[in-house]
């Protein structure tokens, strides 16, 4: 799934620690998310579309 996460993250120039932090996952899963290796979970979805106070359609696009 393409997603807008990286963009989204260096606006507001936070790392990916940062965010990792924020949502309680690892660095490691954020990386994999922006890079599209992996599909985050609804519930995780959600908690990062309300980290960046945007719709998730906003975030997450159809490939």
């Amino acid at each position: 799934m393409n997603n807008r996460l990286k963009v989204l993250r260096a606006e507001r120039d936070w790392s990916q620690q940062h965010l990792a932090d924020a949502l309680g996952v690892s660095r490691q899963s954020v990386n994999a998310i922006e890079t599209g290796r992996f599909d985050p979970s609804l519930p995780l979805a959600f908690r990062i579309a309300d980290i960046f106070a945007l719709p998730i359609e906003q975030i997450f696009l159809r490939d």
